[in-house]
């Protein structure tokens, strides 16, 4: 079967390379780095499709792949190829291509760039263009191949997958695995099919991985990588039989995620969106950059207020659930004048004398005990403060002491039973009676006070789905579609309104989420020793500029864990709580100071490219070592935090600057005089002691 290019196309730095063949006319998509054209290798491979998808009945592909992958089904054989269009408009390229099974569907891949990013989005539409309905049961959102261009053969022992798993308050934990460890060499005939599946099958998108996958050549200094937009089940897969590597992701299939899609004659249906990219670089860090960059269209469109990323209080770690207008008031009356934009009241603002928040949402019917003359006097004092302010809801949850959640009728079910976890159900977003509700609880709340923040919550997993649809994962995809469409009617209602993303911190950090929202809690560890390896973590999968970072002060804080909390937020959005109303002036100055270099460095969290150097820390309840951050800016300043775990570090750290970033120290945010230095494009710094963090602005 004679393979040959059938368009290329370059989009920036990037090469976009369509392969067909002579005989099935299959399509394949190869993306290169645009320096990097691909060399002639001799290479035992076939041609890997660029859409994957199965239908129910279809023969699935070689050798034990039944329960391991539906990838290069019968479905995908069908189709051959019909014709590629390109259309520019507005500097956006989209480059359709259109596959047909005659008489039986139609799949239209659509890969889109817009002029001056660094990444791609690609998503597929399937079309029944037959007289009969038929059940889709695996249907992916991107698939690159040829994912060894520039090695000999299998390229064994120079490829590896970079994910990176994500549990509840420790979020973002990277791996690098030789593909050899994952059984991904071809064997001595490609007879077997070799498959890595993983992914995650819930509401909660990164309970387990993030949807991220990064494959890397490290002889070539060269990745590709993915990440899936979607609020739901997800999976990436990497696949093989020969020489070729393919890499492939979207909705989690039927095997992984418990999804089945009818499809009627005449009907469509389209996939999440994947963005993608690949560059010729050492650094996983310039790497996922290119990828969180997407995030920039979603940036452009938050409100005003946001802009210059402003500061957050948020009173939950100083009332723990219990918030009053009278605490409130003595809140802000310490912070008033202090340069907060946002006062965030969190849950338990409708909380019933004697039972706790976490299990009387729902209702949200605000509390006479707490706020006797209710929320008027309370967002009112707020503003009187000189800030916006805003408000907790865990909008698709209710808890078992509510009123909610005996609504039976309106809640999910599972097997026809009410779908309940420990303490919580959940409401059916697709059900018009629940919209009509939420509208009244909710968006009619943000109305009535003023509110110009929410902080919208989800505390628990539906899991692999619920009833309503051709089958439970189906189920949980339009259950979160709806969900997305009522953010989209809040910010339509509330115009201005910042949205937060919580889920128990940072289980909902998916781009698509990310881009309906201004910012995202970027994990529930408040006052633990690995928020700042979290933060950093966690710019290799969100925009630092939408990641929000708690910094919880404590009376009997000395200064040095203050400057810990502290720098720990120029990691992201700054947070603060904690007992504001007894510190001292000395505590108060050292705060200050930090919120100024915050300032400062706002425009290069907002634009800018980071870099972590440090030992790799394995464990992050109990982490040795040390870790900096560098984050270089557009506009000849850059900055680098700098934390300390405990002293098995060395004396002496050295960090080499990125070649674009400036050496001058203009500033240092430290709780004393630091032993710290710039020479030969390196920063050299004294550990003297464990649990230290510093952070200095380079121009």
């Amino acid at each position: 079967m004679s393979i040959h290019v059938l368009n290329e196309y370059h989009l920036g730095d990037m090469t976009v390379r369509y392969l067909t063949d002579d005989i099935q006319k299959q399509v394949s998509l190869i993306l290169l780095p645009a320096d990097m054209p691909a060399p002639s290798l001799k290479k035992n491979e076939k041609l890997d499709s660029l859409v994957q998808l199965k239908i129910t009945g279809d023969a699935y592909d070689d050798a034990y792949a039944l329960g391991n992958s539906m990838r290069s089904s019968e479905t995908v054989h069908r189709l051959s190829f019909q014709e590629q269009t390109l259309e520019k408009d507005h500097g956006q390229t989209t480059i359709k291509t259109i596959l047909t099974a005659k008489g039986m569907y139609q799949v239209t891949h659509c890969l889109v760039w817009k002029e001056n990013s660094r990444y791609v989005k690609i998503f597929c539409t399937l079309e029944n263009l037959g007289q009969e309905e038929f059940s889709l049961e695996m249907f992916e959102s991107v698939s690159i191949g040829g994912l060894s261009p520039y090695l000999e053969g299998d390229g064994h022992g120079q490829m590896y997958l970079h994910r990176i798993r994500s549990v509840w308050s420790q979020e973002g934990y990277a791996q690098r695995i030789p593909l050899e460890e994952l059984q991904l060499e071809p064997a001595w005939n490609p007879h077997a099919v070799r498959c890595e599946r993983f992914g995650q099958a819930g509401s909660m998108p990164v309970n387990k991985f993030f949807p991220f996958a990064a494959i890397e050549d490290e002889k070539n200094h060269v990745f590709w990588g993915m990440q899936i937009a979607h609020p739901a089940s997800w999976q990436i897969e990497l696949y093989r039989k020969d020489d070729a590597l393919a890499m492939s992701g979207g909705l989690a299939d039927r095997d992984f995620g418990h999804w089945m899609k009818h499809i009627r004659p005449g009907q469509s249906f389209q996939t999440p969106q994947a963005i993608v990219s690949t560059a010729h670089t050492d650094s996983l860090d310039i790497f996922t950059g290119r990828l969180t960059e997407a995030a920039e269209e979603g940036l452009l469109a938050v409100p005003e207020s946001e802009h210059d990323l402003p500061i957050i209080f948020n009173e939950y770690c100083t009332t723990w659930g219990n918030p009053s207008h009278e605490n409130i008031c003595k809140i802000l009356d310490c912070i008033r004048d202090k340069g907060f934009q946002y006062f965030v009241i969190d849950a338990g603002w409708y909380k019933e004398e004697g039972v706790s928040w976490d299990v009387s949402m729902g209702d949200y019917q605000v509390s006479k005990d707490l706020f006797p003359q209710g929320l008027e006097k309370t967002t009112e004092k707020i503003r009187e403060a000189g800030m916006i302010p805003g408000i907790w809801f865990e909008i698709e949850n209710v808890g078992n002491a509510s009123r909610a959640y005996q609504m039976e009728d309106h809640l999910l079910h599972k097997d026809k039973k009410p779908l309940t976890s420990y303490c919580r159900r959940f409401w059916n977003m697709c059900d018009p009676w629940v919209e009509r509700y939420l509208t009244r609880q909710v968006i009619e709340t943000l109305r009535k006070y003023g509110f110009g923040y929410m902080k919208i919550d989800y505390n628990e997993t539906i899991g692999i789905g619920c009833d309503g649809a051709e089958s439970l994962g189906e189920g949980l995809r339009q259950n979160m579609e709806a969900s997305c469409a009522f953010l989209e009617k809040v910010k339509r209602e509330i115009p201005g309104i910042v949205l937060e993303n919580c889920a128990s911190g940072g289980h909902r950090l998916e781009p698509r989420l990310m881009g309906l929202t201004s910012m995202a809690s970027f994990s529930d560890a408040h006052e633990c020793p690995e928020i700042p390896i979290i933060a950093a973590n966690l710019h290799r999968v969100i925009h630092p500029a939408q990641s929000q970072i708690w910094a919880v002060i404590r009376q009997n804080d000395p200064l040095k864990r203050i400057v810990y909390s502290l720098t720990s937020t120029f990691l992201g959005r700054m947070c603060i709580s904690g007992d504001v109303t007894d510190l001292t002036p000395e505590q108060w100055q050292i705060i200050d100071s930090g919120m100024e270099f915050y300032r400062s460095i706002a425009p290069i969290i907002r634009n800018g490219q980071s870099r972590r150097f440090g030992p790799a820390v394995s464990s992050m309840r109990y982490p040795k070592g040390w870790q900096a951050i560098v984050r270089t800016g557009t506009d000849g300043q850059a900055y680098l935090v700098i934390h300390v775990f405990d002293l098995s570090a060395p004396e002496q750290i050295q960090i080499p600057l990125p070649e674009s970033c400036p050496e001058q120290i203009a500033k240092i945010y430290s709780e004393q005089r630091e032993a710290i230095q710039v020479e030969d494009r390196c920063v050299y710094y004294e550990i003297k002691e464990s649990w230290k963090a510093l952070a200095v602005l380079l121009e």
